[in-house]
């Protein structure tokens, strides 16, 4: 049995992302004292444009909200347990067919807002150097600052990384929307969520030329262009061959049967000004993304308001170095959370940062921490990050595979499965605020 420990136990979380945020919800509802230390906006990052927490970089959506589909399911399991990510993306949700996607503004400064109104959460603005004392989460992200990554490395190898990439944004009123067309894939959502641009063969095939050929900006000589496969930037994938993109995010199926491809644009906020291009996550220099892009139809004098560019993703290599309670095995007084533990996605990343707060609260309760039940997408993430093969470990976005043995069979009827066992387990291994028991 676990000593319990009193609930007025300070917790530090350094990382205000998504699962810093997650988990400083978790904890400061529940009555925990939270220290959140966040270095923006004092010591910016390379991709990140405010001080607002959980700011999204990558892209504004959180993928798919069908229930039916694993991010689906993860985001109703998450939910269930009062998740403050997946409300206030809900609150600051833009039309975007099936997927859930926000107006990034509005969505960080809810996040903000939300925390800055618990008076059991402290925000600190600073630059954490050092690995905290006592009970912590690290919650840094892929983006670590070298300080804190040199701390980290000294009890768990920075020997895992991979390169991502953002996709640019255009203004709307720069766009000549009479060569575009207003639908959304299989005609779901509102029917207007998307702008798209149908090419041609042969204006297709010009256009993965002119991929292939442009620049790119350079990645450090002594490391490899290592990419997650869920997320290459549009080049890398016009490399792979003619036919890669119309396969890929360029896909005419469900838009425009006569096109050889279509491009998507995304709207972006809420007062509907700004698009970003979907799949077109990019290292082309910036002279390039203009060139290139702009030859896309009605995209003549598109005016980006955000360019896309490259960034180093840092990870553990986790099955050897986390507990399935996502303690450090190295410094069982620390746990992580989020992507640098190895998952990949918002909604992933946040789910993690859920789990370290419920865990913590479980040791408050005085019992053994225990994970979310076998069958569900949250007990998937915590078995892809501890029962991984160490060799093969790779980031992972939340899949059937990672639900359990015949799940996407069972699609029609999952989430409410999965919800039922969430729930039992809210009630047998959780305090009152989240289901269980007081």
């Amino acid at each position: 049995m676990t000593e319990r420990k009193p609930p007025q136990a300070p917790v530090t979380i350094v990382g205000g992302g998504l699962a810093g945020a997650e988990c400083a919800w978790v904890l400061g509802r529940a009555g925990v004292p939270v220290t959140l230390v966040e270095m923006r906006p004092g010591v910016p990052s390379a991709v990140h444009q405010s001080g607002d927490l959980a700011e999204l970089v990558c892209s504004n959506s959180l993928k798919s909200d069908d229930p039916t589909h694993p991010s689906g399911i993860l985001k109703r399991e998450m939910e269930a347990l009062g998740s403050l990510i997946i409300a206030q993306a809900r609150a600051a949700r833009i039309p975007a067919g099936g997927a859930l996607a926000v107006d990034r503004a509005a969505f960080a400064r809810g996040i903000t807002e939300a925390l800055e109104a618990l008076p059991t959460v402290r925000i600190e603005r600073r630059e954490a150097v050092e690995l905290p004392d006592g009970d912590a989460v690290a919650a840094t992200g892929p983006l670590t600052s070298e300080p804190f990554a040199r701390a980290l490395a000294m009890v768990v190898p920075r020997d895992l990384y991979f390169y991502d990439a953002v996709s640019p944004v255009v203004a709307l009123d720069s766009l000549d929307t009479s060569k575009m067309f207003f639908g959304n894939r299989y005609g779901k959502g509102e029917g207007d969520d998307y702008l798209n641009i149908p090419l041609p063969e042969g204006p297709y095939a010009a256009f993965v030329r002119a991929l292939v050929e442009a620049e790119t900006v350079p990645l450090p000589v002594h490391e490899k262009a290592l990419f997650f496969e869920g997320c290459l930037p549009v080049e890398e994938m016009a490399r792979r061959g003619p036919d890669t993109l119309a396969y890929g995010p360029l896909k005419p199926v469900g838009l425009d049967r006569r096109a050889a491809a279509v491009v998507q644009l995304r709207q972006e906020d809420l007062d509907r000004t700004a698009y970003s291009l979907v799949g077109f996550q990019t290292r082309l220099k910036r002279g390039e993304q203009e060139r290139v892009f702009c030859t896309l139809p009605g995209m003549e004098r598109a005016r980006f308001l955000r360019f896309g560019q490259v960034h180093r993703n840092t990870y553990i290599n986790a099955p050897l170095h986390l507990t399935p309670d996502l303690r450090l095995k190295a410094r069982p007084s620390l746990r992580l959370a989020g992507q640098i533990t190895g998952v990949e996605g918002y909604a992933e990343s946040a789910a993690t940062g859920l789990l370290a707060g419920l865990f913590i609260l479980q040791e408050r309760m005085g019992t053994e921490p225990s994970p979310p039940p076998e069958g569900t997408a949250l007990f998937g993430l915590i078995r892809h990050l501890t029962r991984s093969d160490p060799a093969r470990f790779v980031p992972s976005n939340i899949t059937f595979g990672l639900i359990g043995e015949g799940a996407r069979a069972r699609r029609r009827d999952l989430a409410e499965h999965t919800l039922a066992l969430i729930r039992r387990w809210a009630v047998s291994a959780l305090p009152a605020q989240f289901g269980g028991r007081s």
